[in-house]
């Protein structure tokens, strides 16, 4: 048995209609992926396989939440996951995934195993930065971070932008430049 084999979906023998079906996805999971980035998962995934005649309507629905390092103070990051993916399954000669909405698989497949569709929607769904919101991140780590900037730099004006840039991060709307506020008003 293979470490996958629990994310087949038998096609051929699908009834016509819907079927729901549902998985769980821990940190063995990513691990059998090669992934190092996920520490843990605890995520959740409803899988609803509609049979239309030629056509198989795959749509997922991911929720949970995964646990990261945070790429500021290193600490363990907790970040929810809640995304969705669609497409459309059919049979033809051979293998074609061109399309973004449509794959056709060869004739000759009894099954389709889907946990390669099912980690590239999680891991899109992954912020590039992995970081606390300001003021939740490992005040030691922080703290030593500042110190060995100084140390190194020896440029009190790096720290303060990356200060400012912290804080740029945090806010949800920066305020706006006044020269650019008065052009808007030109409309």
């Amino acid at each position: 048995m293979g470490k996958f084999s629990q994310f087949k979906i038998q096609l051929k023998s699908m009834p016509q209609g819907t079927e729901e079906i549902e998985y769980h996805l821990d940190k063995t999971f990513f691990e059998n992926m090669e992934n190092t980035d996920v520490k843990g998962a605890d995520l959740t995934v409803s899988l609803t396989a509609t049979h239309k005649g030629d056509l198989y309507d795959l749509n997922f629905a991911i929720n949970g939440e995964v646990t990261l390092l945070c790429d500021r103070c290193l600490d363990d990051l907790v970040l929810p996951i809640e995304a969705t993916y669609h497409i459309g399954v059919k049979y033809g000669e051979d293998y074609n995934d061109d399309s973004d909405d449509i794959l056709e698989i060869p004739e000759s497949d009894n099954y389709l195993n889907v946990a390669y569709m099912i980690y590239d929607t999680v891991v899109l769904a992954i912020p590039a930065r992995h970081v606390h919101p300001l003021g939740k991140c490992n005040r030691a780590m922080s703290a030593m971070l500042k110190k060995h900037r100084a140390r190194t730099s020896g440029d009190e004006m790096e720290d303060e932008l990356l200060d400012e840039i912290d804080q740029i991060d945090s806010t949800e709307e920066a305020p706006t430049d006044p020269r650019w506020d008065a052009l808007k008003d030109l409309n």
